[in-house]
């Protein structure tokens, strides 16, 4: 799946509009890198955005074209 929609469906990230922004913008890296918003995110990945002074870090535990709202917090982990 890609990066940006990732983001958008696991709702770290709101709109996958901001996603592909923070992306462009290298405010996101996945395993280390800077990451475009075609990266293919896959199990075991691990993605840090920058919001500002924050720095989130999650872990992928798991991969899905659709979840439910309540669902969205199972397809990550905070490291």
């Amino acid at each position: 799946m890609r990066l940006d929609k990732f983001l958008k469906i696991s709702r770290l990230i709101k709109r996958r509009t901001v996603a592909n922004e923070a992306c462009d913008a290298g405010r996101v890296m996945v395993n280390g890198k800077p990451a475009k918003a075609s990266v293919q995110v896959k199990v075991g990945d691990t993605i840090d955005i920058q919001f500002g002074e924050k720095t989130v870090k999650v872990e992928v535990l798991n991969v899905q074209e659709t979840v439910k709202k309540e669902e969205a917090a199972d397809l990550y982990r905070y490291l």
